[in-house]
């Protein structure tokens, strides 16, 4: 079992279990997946992140695998969704709303991590935004979508300044649970307001003519 600090684990664990009620919600909503399915897709979803984070700190075997409570929690969020799921409504407004709360915190943990690990600044940025987008890229893979890192409302933007809050904080020694928890809200409100505003990050002028093999 792992023993990392009490406040990372929690915010690890809290987003394991918004993504995988996400994960789980899309499997639903654009897909007609037996319980297997949906259960798997959402710890796909919540776990993706992490494993690629404990990979590249060599931290293996990932947290994952070696603390019964990241399946636990990500089975159960899966079960959760497949049994109560279907009687909400409106599920793209959930769906939404769990994204960013996994995408904010794992953002935060994978860039706190990365710094307990004694990576720079720079490497901890990055890793920190890859925690946050890579169960969610994973999820839209495997149900044929353009990744929402590719496309959607400034969805690593949010992480990448999520993730340089902590590591900035870090540097002037002023790192601690309230600047986790307002760094993961900063990363949570600029992606709720690109998602409010159709905001998007820049894209090119025009797109280049299609080449002859992209028929």
């Amino acid at each position: 079992m792992t023993t990392e600090a009490p406040l990372l684990l929690a915010l690890d664990l809290t987003g394991t279990f918004a993504f995988a009620l996400n994960g789980s919600l899309t499997a639903l909503r654009a897909a007609r997946l037996d319980i297997v399915g949906v259960v798997a897709l959402g710890m796909i979803t919540a776990l993706g992140g992490g494993i690629v984070r404990d990979v590249l700190l060599g931290s293996l075997p990932p947290a994952t695998f070696s603390d019964w409570r990241y399946l636990a929690v990500a089975a159960g969020g899966g079960l959760i969704t497949f049994v109560f799921g279907r009687r909400l409504e409106r599920l793209n407004t959930p769906i939404i709303f769990l994204d960013a709360v996994g995408l904010s915190l794992f953002a935060v943990t994978g860039a706190s991590k990365a710094l307990g690990s004694g990576l720079g600044p720079a490497q901890a940025v990055i890793l920190g935004t890859i925690t946050g987008v890579g169960g969610g890229t994973l999820r839209d893979v495997l149900i044929q979508q353009i990744p929402s890192v590719l496309r959607s409302e400034l969805y690593a933007i949010p992480a990448m300044v999520g993730a340089t809050i902590v590591v900035v904080a870090s540097l002037l020694g002023a790192d601690g649970p309230a600047t986790a928890i307002g760094a993961a809200a900063v990363c949570f409100g600029i992606r709720m307001l690109g998602v409010r505003f159709g905001l998007n990050a820049p894209t090119p002028p025009a797109a280049p003519d299609p080449g002859p093999d992209d028929d």
